[in-house]
C-alpha cells in the first residue's frame, strides 16, 4: 500500500476506534437487553468533505450511525497535508477495501462486546473533489448472529405471542418484535404470515388498552418505515416538507412492480389506516398509480365485506369500510328518513364495520347540539338532526350500545382535542333531552377516556341548564363530574344551597374513592375554603352537611 493511502487509513481507523471504545462503553452500560437485538452498530460512514471556501479546508467527517438527510451529527476531524496527494486509484483500490477488511475483521470480533455490532452492517466511504465525488459502500453479514437472532424470534413467538394468556411480552421485546415484522432477513413480508401474529399479540394485550396502543403505535410505525424507506423509493421520487409526497418516477428510472411487494403494501395501507386514515388514502393512491385494481376498488367501493348501497325514496346511504366512511343522503327531511339511515349504520356496525369511522351528510337541516366543544362535524350535524325525533330516541340509543368502544375514536375530525370516543354525539344529545338515557349517560362516562378526551369537561353544565339541579339527579351529575378530564373545569351553574342537595352529594361521595371526592368537590366549589366559608355563614341542616363535605374533602 502507498505511504500515503496508509497514513490516512490509520487516522481513519485511530477515529473510528477512539469512538467505538466510548460507544462500547455506553452500550455495555445499558439494561434491559432483548434478546430480539442482535447488536447495535450497523453502519459507519467515512468522508472528506471539502472546505467552502477552498478545497483543503475541508474536515475528515465520520458517522457511526446513519445520518438524517436534515441533520449532521458527524464526528468531525482534522487531516495532514497528505490528503492532497491521495489519487482516486489509491482511495478506490487501496483505502476503501482496507478499511472494509479492518472493519470486518472487528465486526466478527466480540472485542467491543457481544452486543456492540448487529448481525449487518454497512461500510460508506466518501471523498469529495473539487468538481466530484467518490462514493463507495459495502455489506457485511454475519451469518452465526443472523441464525442465532432467527431462532430467537421463532422461540419469542412460540413462547410470549402464540403462547396462551395471561402470558406476554414485555414492552421492550415488543419493540423489536414490530421492526422484525418488516424485515425480509427475519420474516416473510406476507400478510398471510405478519397478520395472525399480529392479532394474536393484539387479542392477548386487550386486557391493557394502553400497551395495546402502543403495540398499534409499534407495528404503526415499522409498517410505515418499510413502506417510505424500502417500497416506495422503488417507484417514486419523495418531495415536499420532509419527503412526504412522492412523484412517480419516469418508467425508465423506475423498477417494475412485484405482485407481492404491491399486495404486501396494501396490506400496510389498510393496517396504518386503523390509526392514520390520510396516510391510508395516500397509500392507496399511490398503488393506484402503479396499476393496482385491487387499491382503486378499496378506494371506490371498499373490501366488498359490506353490502354499500341503501336507496329508498327517503335516504340513499352508502359505505367504504377501507376508507372508513359512510355517506348518506336525506332525500326527505322526516323520522322514517334518519330511521332508515340509523338501521342501515347500525347493521353494518354489527356485522364489524369500523366504529372509528367518518360520516359525509348531505341534509337541508343543520342541527348542532348546545354544546361548544363539539366539533361542528357532518357526524355531529346528522345525530343532532336525528334527535330532534323524540321516536327515534330508542334507536339512537340502540346506536350507542352498539358503537361505544373505549380508546377508540370517531374519525371526523383530525386527531386532538376534538375528537370523541363513538357514540358522544348520540349519548350526549339523549341526556340533553330525556332523563330517560341517565343510565346511558353514566355507562358512556364510566367508560370514556379521561385522559385524552376533553370535550365532556363542559356537558356538566348543559346538564343542570336542561334538567336543573336536584337530589335524584345529583348521581348523574357526579358520575358526569367522574367522567371528566382530570383537569376538569369549574361547573359555574351548579348551586349547593339546600339541605336536601348537599344531603344526596354527600351520601354519593362517602362511596367515592379520596380522589374521586375531592375531583367532584373542586368541581362545585374551586376549594376547601370555599366550602367553609358557604359552611359558615349558613344555618342548620344545610350548615352540618356543608361541614360533612367539607370533612370528606379533607379525608
Amino acid at each position: 500500500m502507498n505511504p500515503t493511502s496508509e497514513v490516512f487509513l490509520k487516522d481513519i481507523w485511530d477515529r473510528i476506534m477512539e469512538i467505538y471504545f466510548k460507544e462500547s462503553q455506553r452500550i455495555r452500560d445499558l439494561k434491559n437487553h432483548s434478546k430480539l437485538q442482535a447488536g447495535i452498530m450497523n453502519y459507519v460512514r467515512v468522508a472528506w468533505r471539502k472546505g467552502k471556501t477552498n478545497w483543503e479546508q475541508g474536515r475528515l467527517h465520520i458517522d457511526v450511525y446513519e445520518p438524517f438527510s436534515w441533520s449532521d451529527d458527524s464526528y468531525k476531524f482534522e487531516a495532514g497535508e497528505y490528503i492532497e496527494e491521495l489519487t482516486d486509484e489509491q482511495l478506490t483500490e487501496e483505502v476503501f477495501p482496507a478499511l472494509c477488511e479492518r472493519v470486518d475483521q472487528l465486526f466478527r470480533s466480540e472485542e467491543l462486546g457481544p452486543r456492540f455490532f448487529d448481525y449487518r452492517f454497512e461500510v460508506v466511504f466518501e471523498y469529495e473533489r473539487d468538481q466530484s465525488i467518490i462514493t463507495l459502500h459495502r455489506n457485511l453479514l454475519n451469518e452465526a448472529k443472523l441464525q442465532q437472532l432467527r431462532r430467537s424470534l421463532e422461540n419469542f413467538i412460540q413462547t410470549k405471542i402464540l403462547s396462551e394468556p395471561p402470558v406476554l411480552p414485555n414492552e421492550h421485546d415488543m419493540f423489536f418484535f414490530a421492526q422484525h415484522l418488516i424485515n425480509p432477513d427475519m420474516m416473510k413480508q406476507e400478510e398471510a404470515v405478519i397478520e395472525p401474529l399480529i392479532g394474536r399479540l393484539s387479542d392477548k394485550l386487550n386486557i391493557s388498552q394502553k400497551r395495546k396502543n402502543e403495540w398499534i403505535r409499534q407495528y404503526t410505525s415499522a409498517f410505515n418505515t418499510w413502506a417510505k424507506e424500502q417500497f416506495l423509493p422503488q417507484h417514486f421520487d419523495s418531495s415536499g416538507d420532509y419527503g412526504f409526497d412522492w412523484i412517480l418516477k419516469e418508467e425508465k428510472d423506475r423498477q417494475s412492480v412485484d405482485e407481492g411487494e404491491l399486495d404486501f403494501f396494501l396490506y400496510v395501507a389498510l393496517k396504518v389506516g386503523f390509526t392514520e386514515s390520510d396516510t391510508r388514502k395516500k397509500y392507496l393512491d399511490l398503488a393506484v398509480k402503479l396499476g393496482s385494481q385491487r387499491a382503486a376498488n378499496y378506494l371506490k367501493v371498499g373490501s366488498g365485506k359490506f353490502e354499500s348501497v341503501l336507496r329508498s325514496e327517503r335516504v340513499e346511504c352508502t359505505n367504504n369500510d377501507v376508507t372508513q366512511l359512510i355517506e348518506v343522503r336525506i332525500l326527505s327531511e322526516e323520522e322514517a328518513a334518519y330511521g332508515e339511515a340509523l338501521d342501515y349504520i347500525i347493521d353494518l356496525l354489527r356485522k364489524g364495520f369500523p366504529k372509528s369511522y367518518n360520516l359525509k351528510l348531505k341534509s337541508s337541516q343543520k342541527h348542532l347540539l348546545p354544546l361548544k366543544k363539539l366539533a361542528k362535524s357532518k357526524l355531529h350535524q346528522f345525530f343532532a338532526n336525528a334527535l330532534t325525533y323524540p321516536e327515534l330516541f330508542p334507536k339512537i340509543e340502540e346506536y350507542a350500545d352498539v358503537v361505544m368502544e373505549e380508546y377508540a375514536w370517531y374519525g371526523d375530525v383530525e386527531p386532538g382535542e376534538k375528537s370523541v370516543m363513538p357514540g358522544t354525539y348520540a349519548v350526549m344529545g339523549l341526556g340533553l333531552y330525556s332523563e330517560s338515557y341517565f343510565s346511558l349517560v353514566c355507562r358512556y362516562m364510566e367508560l370514556v377516556d379521561t385522559e385524552h378526551q376533553m370535550v365532556q369537561d363542559d356537558y356538566a353544565e348543559a346538564f343542570i341548564e336542561a334538567h336543573g339541579l336536584t337530589a335524584e339527579n345529583v348521581p348523574v351529575l357526579v358520575t358526569i363530574l367522574l367522567g371528566g378530564n382530570e383537569e376538569g373545569k369549574y361547573v359555574k351553574n351548579a348551586t349547593i344551597d339546600d339541605p336536601e342537595l348537599a344531603g344526596a352529594l354527600v351520601d354519593v361521595l362517602k362511596e367515592k374513592k379520596d380522589y374521586e371526592r375531592e375531583l367532584v368537590l373542586y368541581r362545585l366549589f374551586k376549594s376547601a375554603d370555599k366550602i367553609a366559608g358557604i359552611a359558615r355563614k349558613s344555618k342548620p341542616p344545610l350548615k352540618e352537611k356543608l361541614e360533612q363535605l367539607l370533612a370528606l374533602w379533607e379525608q
